[in-house]
């Protein structure tokens, strides 16, 4: 068991996701990853954040720790730096990997619900919560 942490971006009503194509199934996740030693939760969501879009993010707040196989952090995040999708991670360059495919892309808010994300805890809340649509849509 390893604690991981995700970041859950939000910009132009999209939400920064993960498409994973795993023996044949298609899901979503929230970019993150496994937190590593001496690491805070916020810090894994940040480096994790840049290995895996190519950006660098600013946390604003935790919004959900769900427990499944250690602690999953979700934070809040905003983008203040590098380019979406430009990611560099391990996943992305380490063809013995085995493990799918990984393609960064923004959906809509309003599909949120429509596919397969993983945690759907996150989804239900990223797309019901209104103190994000207070901090992101109202700037």
């Amino acid at each position: 068991m390893r604690d991981r942490a995700s970041v859950v971006l939000i910009e132009n009503k999209k939400v920064g996701l993960i498409k994973r194509i795993r023996d044949g199934i298609v899901y979503y996740v929230f970019p993150g990853g496994g937190i590593e030693n001496g690491e805070t939760p916020e810090d894994g969501a940040k480096r994790e954040a840049l290995e895996e879009l190519g950006v660098e993010v600013k946390v604003i707040e935790c919004i959900a720790e769900i427990e499944f196989n250690g602690t999953q952090y979700f934070f809040l995040s905003e983008i203040i730096g590098g380019a979406y999708g430009t990611g560099h991670g391990a996943e992305y360059i380490d063809e013995n990997r085995d493990r799918g495919t990984y393609l960064p892309m923004w959906v809509d808010l309003d599909r949120l619900l429509s596919i397969d994300v993983k945690p759907k805890e996150v989804a239900l809340m990223v797309q019901s919560r209104i103190f994000i649509q207070v901090i992101l849509w109202e700037r």
